[in-house]
């Protein structure tokens, strides 16, 4: 492809349909191979520096060579989450349509700082937070929220949320304005990122207090209303409880009914964090593991996860109307004010975010290209899939130690201490990727989650191949 102007970045109609071409031929030779190609790359940081250092920036190059040494980067130095050999983190397989959503996004590029600026974008994700919302029970007029980069910036908004609920001078004055120091509630198998939101928020990490669990890896309740009733005599400010609704580790559900209670007798703002295992709330038979999630003050739900959306799509979504106006509210002399008088939000006014990508639109589409049947019998088969899993592994020999309704599976060969050899050994394969992790401090386990929706049971026969290779092999 010969460019008569290097600087010229539209190209002209020619140069842009050869290029779209190409970038198509490229993905769909990437998952025309990706079956056969091994889910784990080789470590090796000098041969990727190696091969970027020819790229000096000091000539142009043919779009032909940028994109082919792009697409030759990712299919040689990435764990392909896409493959349905891929048993790890909560990354699964990216919807065609997701996709599709994305290239347009780009080309696009609405800007939805401003209602005003993008008003079909800006409504398209309203529809879907109600849409969703709706899901989980919440109901308009009560019902509200944004879209995030992720789960982390939802937690980080709900815990300004609850601080703003619970001491409306926060906004302004901060903590000082307070009679004495916050403190919320997480277990101790929640999210680390509730420890980056009290740093983020001016409270500390000394302002996170990480409950104990019980033999089920459950918050123990007897031991956060001790903590609860500790903390208020000793002149703390509890403000903030989070139930997590499948923990990243093992899948584990708190129990949010008298977690709620609790909240409710001491005047908490009650966080739900189902950034994966919210999708349960789809699916008819696994909804009720959720417990009494519309009780929740507020809900984190990555998109990202298991509605199987490329990232990052979370939301964060609360039956608080008002909260996220007195949370976010800013007043500029340079936004657009074309929106005024409508009934609309600006979403720089409502969320963390200012100047933010289109993240609904790959929601969206795939949401109606596939409809929530779609997604409960894809959400159903992954779910059959962790059963079965857990099944083979309990009659090759392995101990599960996890209960959950959710497709996460930790276990190990009967001595622990093995796991994270046997779940390295496993990855260097090249077959499967699994992950080790902890449900107790000392006892590391090794753990395995269908995160793909083409994830099918000769993939479970091919991971416990390797690990029974494996252990034999120690």
């Amino acid at each position: 492809m010969s460019l008569t102007n290097p600087s010229n970045f539209r190209k002209s109609r020619a140069e842009r349909q050869e290029i779209w071409q190409v970038t198509l031929d490229q993905i769909e030779q990437f998952y025309q191979n990706l079956p056969d190609l091994p889910v784990t790359p080789p470590l090796d940081p000098q041969a990727i520096r190696a091969e970027l250092s020819r790229f000096t920036f000091e000539s142009p190059l043919d779009p032909h060579e940028v994109i082919g040494a792009v697409c030759d980067g990712l299919t040689r130095w990435q764990v392909h989450t896409p493959h349905s050999g891929y048993f790890g983190l909560f990354n699964p397989a990216p919807s065609t349509m997701g996709i599709v959503a994305d290239q347009l996004v780009a080309a696009f590029n609405p800007q939805l700082a401003a209602w005003s600026h993008s008003p079909f974008a800006n409504e398209v994700e309203r529809h879907l937070v109600h849409a969703i919302g709706s899901r989980f029970g919440y109901k308009a007029p009560y019902l509200d929220g944004t879209f995030c980069s992720g789960g982390a910036e939802a937690n980080h908004t709900a815990v300004l949320a609850a601080l703003v609920h619970t001491f409306p001078a926060f906004s302004e004055q901060g903590v000082q304005a307070l009679a004495g120091q916050p403190v919320f509630y997480v277990s101790r198998q929640s999210h680390h990122s509730f420890v980056k939101a009290a740093r983020f928020c001016g409270l500390g990490t000394r302002s996170v207090r990480e409950i104990d669990h019980d033999r089920d890896y459950k918050m123990d309740m007897n031991a956060l209303k001790a903590q609860i009733e500790k903390d208020r005599q000793s002149g703390y400010l509890p403000f903030l409880l989070v139930a997590t609704a499948g923990t990243t580790s093992g899948g584990i559900i708190d129990p949010v009914e008298p977690m709620s209670e609790l909240a409710r007798q001491y005047g908490l703002w009650l966080h739900v964090d189902s950034a994966w295992g919210g999708a349960a709330a789809f699916v008819p038979e696994l909804k009720p593991h959720l417990g009494p999630i519309h009780r929740a003050d507020s809900i984190t739900f990555d998109c990202h996860k298991w509605m199987s959306v490329p990232m990052g799509a979370g939301l964060f979504l609360t039956l608080h109307p008002e909260i996220l106006n007195k949370t976010c509210h800013m007043a500029t002399e340079y936004m657009p004010r074309d929106g005024r008088g409508l009934d609309v939000v600006d979403p720089y006014t409502h969320s963390l975010q200012w100047s933010r990508r289109f993240i609904g639109l790959k929601v969206f589409m795939t949401l109606a290209q596939s409809g929530w049947a779609g997604y409960e019998s894809t959400i159903r088969h992954q779910a059959e899939m962790g059963v079965l899993l857990k099944a083979k592994l309990v009659q090759a020999g392995w101990q599960v130690v996890n209960d959950t309704p959710l497709p996460v599976v930790c276990f190990h060969s009967g001595d622990p201490q093995q796991s994270f050899q046997i779940a390295q050994a496993v990855n260097e394969g090249g077959s499967s990727w699994i992950s080790g992790t902890y449900l107790d401090p000392e006892i590391p386990v090794i753990r395995a989650c269908i995160t793909n929706f083409e994830t099918q049971p000769e993939d479970l026969d091919r991971l416990i191949t390797a690990l029974d290779k494996t252990r034999n092999s120690l």
